[in-house]
């Protein structure tokens, strides 16, 4: 709903003095005319009462009903209209208060047409100025709801990115504890009771958007864990955090389909042990993280961009922080590395 313009103390207070300042003005300027103080004051508070209440009456009228472009003959109409009909009220008044007044109303008489053009102009004016004042909140309350609804479509696309990625690891585990259900109960009893505390994790920070470095660590820990199991001594893993890193906050469940991407170029072309290594560092208002794995060259196979996973990961971080710069990649050397570049800002007091 659009905000009246004369809601608020502050409007009702700047109204009503700009009323009563011209009332004195056009008493003194009736005055100077021969008019007696007293005729004066009460011409100039009625006058300036009738076309203020006019004023508000076209006031209230835009409020609900606003002309298009091609309607503004509306205006014009309404303005000469309410104006001869405010002339006419005023002077029935004044008869009706001062009808014994002959020199008054010889000077009434002379000044109906000053007054008919001041009253049009002054109705016109705050016409004109209420549409432009309509048309402004019109304006801003549909920022608001289109704001409104991107923000809408932006979070079920953050969501949707977030729950694609996660039946790739999920179908990946089941089919290793299906493995080892024959050759060894123990282990997958083991890797079943970890993948529960990861996807009982995971369902626990759905209505998160942000966390700390140090918890999404945690949760990262149990994804490694079930990956270890998965592949025993061939995979390592090196975590490297600066002291100033840990409290940094960035998005929900962004590390694990990062190195899941690298487990995934890193051992499923080579039966070597693999060693992958995760090192985060705060530069001012940015948070630095590097994931890096060996890789075959001859082996792997890169998708086009940014690999497995990784273009819904570039996607979500554009929808959080509007750039496209945060995430990167390159290979030099057979190691493969992912870096992240989370803004910080004020995100440590917004961890909701």
């Amino acid at each position: 709903m659009v905000k009246s313009a004369t809601s608020g103390p502050g409007f009702r207070i700047a109204f009503l003095s700009w009323w009563v300042i011209w009332a004195f003005i056009q008493a003194m300027v009736i005055s100077s005319y021969g008019i007696t103080a007293s005729i004066s004051l009460v011409d100039g508070f009625l006058s300036n009462f009738l076309l203020a209440a006019f004023c508000l009456l076209i006031v209230n009228n835009m409020k609900y009903y606003l002309p298009q472009k091609e309607r503004y003959w509306y205006v014009l109409i309404m303005s000469i209209g309410l104006s001869a009909l405010w002339l006419l009220l005023l002077r029935a008044s004044l008869q009706f208060f001062f009808k014994n007044e002959a020199a008054y109303f010889q000077v009434i008489s002379n000044s109906l047409s000053i007054r008919f053009v001041f009253g049009f102009l002054m109705i016109g004016c705050v016409a004109v100025m209420s549409i432009l004042w309509y048309t402004l909140q019109e304006q801003q309350e549909a920022n608001k709801r289109k704001e409104a609804a991107e923000q809408m479509t932006k979070d079920a696309e953050l969501f949707r990115l977030r729950q694609q990625l996660q039946p790739h690891f999920l179908f990946n585990s089941l089919n290793s504890i299906s493995a080892l259900a024959g050759t060894n109960p123990e282990k997958a009893r083991h890797m079943i009771q970890q993948l529960s505390d990861f996807l009982r994790g995971t369902l626990k920070r759905d209505d998160q958007q942000m966390v700390s470095l140090e918890e999404e660590l945690k949760h990262l820990a149990l994804y490694l864990d079930i990956e270890k199991v998965r592949f025993g001594k061939r995979l390592t893993t090196l975590i490297q955090v600066a002291e100033n890193s840990s409290k940094a906050m960035i998005p929900t469940l962004l590390l694990q389909p990062i190195v899941e991407n690298a487990i995934k170029f890193g051992l499923y072309d080579t039966i070597d042990e693999v060693a992958i290594t995760l090192t985060a560092n705060r530069q001012g208002q940015q948070l630095l993280i590097s994931i890096t794995n060996p890789f075959d060259p001859e082996t792997a196979v890169f998708v086009k961009g940014t690999g497995f996973g990784l273009s819904s990961i570039q996607r979500r971080l554009f929808l959080l922080f509007a750039r496209h710069d945060l995430l990167t990649t390159s290979h030099l050397n057979n190691i493969y590395t992912t870096t992240l570049l989370i803004p910080q800002f004020n995100h440590e007091s917004n961890n909701h």
